[in-house]
């Protein structure tokens, strides 16, 4: 699976249109909204994360393009930190995409950063808080609202 997550500007007239549900049904992507403001006859903004195969992210985003929303991917980075990690391997049975492993020789849990999505889920199940999510300076906030 392939799982990216992309900042989306809506035009107003789109703000009427059913396009979350298309991505879904017509495109099949998963997706989660991780933030959104979208109202009626507004520009809206919306932080979401598409999962798929390659193939159907690039078709969808296709979509939104045709639609006039403005798509821009937004690459989070997951970091580890050495010294706190003390190779449990709880992170390991999160990662959707395969990132974070378990070497069975010596039970070390291996980060591959190129495999990493930035979905955030070993940031969160970590028990000593050894990994980190960080976006970069200019998505810290849209339109003045700060990402938390």
């Amino acid at each position: 699976m392939y799982t990216r997550i992309y900042f989306l500007r809506f035009p107003k007239q789109t703000s009427d249109k059913p396009v979350i549900y298309h991505l879904v049904k017509h495109h099949e992507v998963e997706v989660n909204i991780l933030r959104a403001e979208i109202l009626p006859q507004r520009e809206g903004v919306m932080i979401l994360e598409m999962t798929g195969t390659k193939h159907n992210v690039k078709e969808a985003l296709s979509y939104l393009d045709g639609l006039g929303v403005h798509t821009e991917r937004l690459a989070a980075k997951v970091s580890r930190d050495e010294q706190r990690c003390f190779q449990c391997g709880v992170c390991t049975g999160v990662c959707p995409v395969g990132a974070l492993t378990l070497r069975q020789k010596d039970m070390a849990v291996l980060f591959d950063a190129e495999k990493c999505t930035g979905c955030g889920q070993c940031v969160l199940i970590c028990p000593v808080r050894a990994m980190e999510l960080s976006l970069g300076a200019r998505w810290r906030q849209i339109d003045g609202v700060p990402l938390s």
